[in-house]
């Protein structure tokens, strides 16, 4: 078991930081201030650079690296913002990994290639308003017509939603209540009956689009359905992978609180010496490097377990609830650190707080994931209604 890095993996680390570095930080200043999605023309340079689909089979226009490179490059731009990192985030741990496993091969095709060059976008459609965490409770509801798939309901809290060229909708596929009802379909963004609410306002993720989704006799060709109902079981292994996203997500915010921290404490003097000579203040900085170390390290072993496949849920989930709770006590030590500095949006710390705590919500509460955890070590699901 070597915990090292390759020089491969080092160079492609090291690649990606320098241009999140070097590239991104204005654009991430700009999409918070303003609110506004990365715009079209830097995903297609992230394509250009090979950012995107960098675990996606090289058939489908990928690099065909592994799940760990894929993190690796990921959390560099997550260190820059949860904006400019979010079309990473779903083109190697999205819904166009579910599309890879399970869609025929005419739609992959048609789709993976094209979010690898930076011409689409494809977000995931889950929750609803009263299907959250009971996600088996969604009543989005798909009917085969001949050689079509008629689509009706409503979706809540869709990151991408309204930008997104596309859509992985979790709707109920036959009658058969609870998950065995429960499929995938894959709808592209101007079908026609497909509207959008205005976008959501949020505490933090400015500059991730966010909207609800309303269907209203959306009709799509018949090989757009990508799991029939029964499916739920694989929608969900799939998203393991995405659990594994988010945990990476919220490392990035986690580390780079850490790394600004540290170049705070020690330009930043008081009683006439740098802060970091006190000793609470090292306490501090030795309990977020801690939590960053043990996040990553589980990050990247839900990964490393999951090359070739998919990750277990009781990885990935102890991969999100340890990062999730890593990023936002650091940030929240990063903020106390910097004192009002670190309360003022002159400085990403503060940002990066709140965005913290909305990857601790996201892809699956903390809770539910623990939930998740304890289901998986005693080897059998909770049944929440009873």
């Amino acid at each position: 078991m070597d915990f090292r890095l390759s020089e491969e993996q080092q160079a492609l680390q090291t690649a990606a930081r320098e241009f999140a570095r070097g590239e991104m930080t204005a654009v991430a200043e700009e999409t918070e201030r303003e609110a506004r999605p990365l715009s079209r023309d830097w995903v297609k340079r992230y394509a250009e650079m090979g950012f995107l689909g960098v675990n996606i089979p090289t058939r489908y226009g990928g690099l065909g690296l592994g799940n760990v490179d894929a993190l690796l490059v990921l959390e560099e731009f997550a260190k820059i913002s949860s904006a400019v990192a979010f079309p990473i985030f779903e083109s190697v741990v999205g819904p166009v990994r579910a599309l890879e496993h399970f869609a025929d091969d005419a739609l992959k095709e048609r789709v993976i290639p094209a979010v690898c060059r930076g011409e689409m976008m494809v977000a995931v459609a889950m929750s609803e308003p009263d299907a959250g965490t009971a996600l088996t409770d969604l009543r989005t509801r798909a009917e085969v017509r001949g050689d079509r798939i008629v689509v009706n309901g409503a979706k809540r809290w869709c990151s991408g939603g309204g930008h997104s060229d596309a859509y992985l909708v979790y709707c109920r596929l036959s009658e058969t209540p609870g998950a065995k009802g429960i499929g995938a379909v894959y709808v592209e963004g101007d079908t026609p009956g497909l509207t959008f609410g205005e976008q959501e306002q949020l505490m933090g993720f400015r500059g991730v689009p966010e909207s609800d989704l309303y269907f209203d006799e959306v009709s799509v060709p018949a090989d757009h359905l990508v799991v029939p109902a029964g499916g739920f079981p694989k929608l969900m292994r799939a998203f393991d992978l995405e659990r594994c996203g988010n945990a990476t997500m919220a490392l990035g915010q986690a580390a780079a609180a850490l790394d600004d921290a540290l170049v705070w404490v020690q330009e930043r003097r008081q009683f006439g010496k740098p802060i970091v000579e006190f000793q609470a203040v090292q306490l501090k900085l030795a309990d977020m490097a801690m939590r960053v170390e043990a996040a990553r390290l589980l990050v990247h072993r839900a990964a490393q377990n999951a090359e070739g496949g998919l990750p277990s849920v009781l990885d990935s989930s102890i991969a999100k609830v340890v990062s999730n709770e890593a990023a936002r006590e650091v940030t929240s030590m990063g903020v106390q650190l910097m004192g009002g500095y670190g309360y003022s949006r002159e400085y990403p710390m503060e940002r990066r707080m709140r965005d913290a705590w909305g990857w601790g919500i996201a892809g699956g509460t903390i809770d539910i994931q623990k939930v998740n955890i304890a289901s998986a070590l005693v080897g059998r699901r909770f049944d929440q209604r009873r």
